[in-house]
């Protein structure tokens, strides 16, 4: 495990924790919204509170609230590279 969530990783945890099957390759191309992909407020939260878990600390609040999956992963890798 890295110190950096991959677009397959977010792929993963979005079927885990909010049921929806995606391939990474349509999360790379123009960065749909996750409302586009069927991923709600609580599928997001489920994805937030697993990386917490995972990492044992706080995502940061604006992850919850992201409307891309790209948005998503600048404000999560970048919270798990400062340690913030």
């Amino acid at each position: 495990m890295t110190d950096r969530i991959t677009v397959e990783e977010l792929a993963e945890l979005m079927k885990k924790s909010a049921g929806v099957t995606v391939a990474p390759e349509d999360l790379r191309a123009g960065d749909p919204g996750f409302d586009t992909l069927g991923v709600d407020s609580l599928g997001l939260l489920g994805i937030v509170g697993e990386l917490e878990n995972r990492y044992g600390t706080p995502m940061p609040p604006d992850a919850e609230r992201s409307r891309t999956p790209r948005q998503f992963l600048d404000l999560v890798n970048t919270a798990l590279m400062t340690g913030a």
